[in-house]
């Protein structure tokens, strides 16, 4: 468990965060937050603060809004007692930067498209002039764009990728509207994805679920598994963590036992489940299974690029020895052992293939561990490496902000850390 502060210390007063950051957890809302998931996880403040190891007092004044912020090792430790994510607790910002607001014109327009208006016209048919190429292609773009962390882009095309893949879905060709069904799963899945970064989980669930619906109904074997995986990540990020778990396992060993594992492609998909459920087991305490569950999967890994390669590796999921190890370097700092994931990242060398989102976690989460063992200019200096590689995806974490809050309030500013500091809006 990360370290807490001991009780009575004085620590030097922490900023505010930016405007664009104000109405998330991360400053007034960190006690509304605090509340909901003590009570999502049936616990009092008295055993969370037993599970923590922070005192009563600091979350009772954190839940009745007294005290609007903590240091880092607080909220880990706070992160850890409820077995959710630290960014559950911090919360995500606004995935659309310009104006700060997740609710706006644009994701309205997503919403519709998730939901279409009740007795609203059904989809017609395609023209002679539609392409399901060009729709699997746009949609493949999505995820690309989604993976770089563009999520206004994506907001703006996924209302017309949803429709067109509805009509797709509602040809009389049989082939087309088998490949329509498809396409509209994996739209529908995206959607869900970029739900979850604007903050509405209950919504990402609703897409998902439909997503499962029509992937039933498309030709593909692996769709289902793959929107299975993004309901067990949406369920942690509700701290729902034995329904996340309970979900990949199942469909892990489903996909084992019927031979789909015997291509690249299922077995990134079978990867990716066998690393959620292993995730899901380290938040809910059980980390020695956690930790067999990893083993596997980094063993496994090591097959991929021997077995015969499937299609667009843009529209399959995430998983090769490098996102295993990114994994294992993010336990490892999440639940107390900033040494073992310095250890694990050093020398690490991330195939062609790793999305800009999991490199931004590796070097997020090897910030936080120099942050944990004291090495503020080790911090510093992997946070400028992660502003150079992915500086939209650092602004669009709490995470990061966090961290560079921390760093400046420290009696001694390490070199670099202004730069930072005035990038993400901690200080003017």
């Amino acid at each position: 468990m990360p370290p807490v502060s001991p009780a009575g210390t004085r620590r030097p007063r922490l900023l505010p965060l930016p405007a664009a950051y104000r109405g998330h957890v991360a400053n007034e809302d960190l006690g509304r937050a605090l509340r909901r998931l003590r009570r999502l996880a049936s616990l009092t403040q008295e055993e969370l603060a037993e599970r923590s190891g922070v005192s009563v007092d600091v979350i009772r004044q954190l839940e009745q809004g007294r005290k609007q912020s903590a240091r880092l090792p607080t909220l880990h430790a706070l992160a850890d007692g409820l077995g959710v994510e630290l960014t559950t607790l911090l919360g995500d910002p606004p995935a659309v930067s310009s104006s700060g607001e997740n609710d706006g014109p644009r994701f309205v327009a997503v919403r519709r498209a998730i939901m279409p208006a009740l007795w609203g016209p059904e989809p017609e048919p395609p023209g002679p002039e539609f392409s399901v190429d060009r729709l699997r292609e746009q949609i493949a773009d999505g995820w690309t764009q989604y993976h770089s962390a563009e999520f206004d882009t994506v907001m703006k095309a996924l209302p017309e990728l949803i429709a067109d893949a509805r009509a797709a879905a509602a040809s009389g060709d049989d082939d087309l509207r088998g490949a329509g069904f498809a396409a509209l799963g994996k739209a529908l899945q995206l959607a869900g994805h970029v739900a979850v970064r604007m903050g509405k989980t209950d919504l990402a669930l609703t897409s998902l679920e439909r997503a499962i619906e029509a992937a039933k109904r498309s030709s593909d074997p692996l769709l289902v598994p793959m929107i299975v995986n993004s309901m067990a990540w949406t369920y942690q990020r509700q701290g729902r963590l034995e329904d996340a778990l309970t979900i990949a396992l199942r469909v892990a060993d489903d996909m084992a036992g019927a031979g789909r594992t015997d291509t690249a492609d299922g077995l990134k998909v079978w990867g990716a489940l066998t690393m959620s459920a292993a995730t899901s087991a380290a938040r809910s305490g059980d980390y020695e299974r956690a930790a067999a569950m990893m083993e596997t999967a980094e063993r496994e890994a090591a097959r991929v690029a021997k077995l015969p390669d499937g299609g667009d590796n843009r529209m399959v999921s995430v998983f090769s020895p490098s996102s295993v190890r990114i994994e294992r370097v993010r336990l490892a700092v999440q639940y107390g052992h900033p040494h073992d994931a310095l250890t694990l990242a050093k020398g690490m060398r991330l195939s062609k293939d790793t999305p800009p989102s999991w490199r931004t976690w590796l070097l997020l989460d090897v910030a936080r561990a120099h942050t944990d063992i004291g090495d503020a200019a080790g911090a510093v200096k992997t946070l400028e490496s992660l502003r150079r590689v992915a500086p939209t995806w650092m602004q669009h974490h709490t995470l990061a902000v966090a961290i560079v809050r921390d760093l400046w309030a420290l009696p001694n500013h390490p070199p670099g850390l202004r730069p930072l500091a005035e990038f993400l809006g901690v200080v003017e």
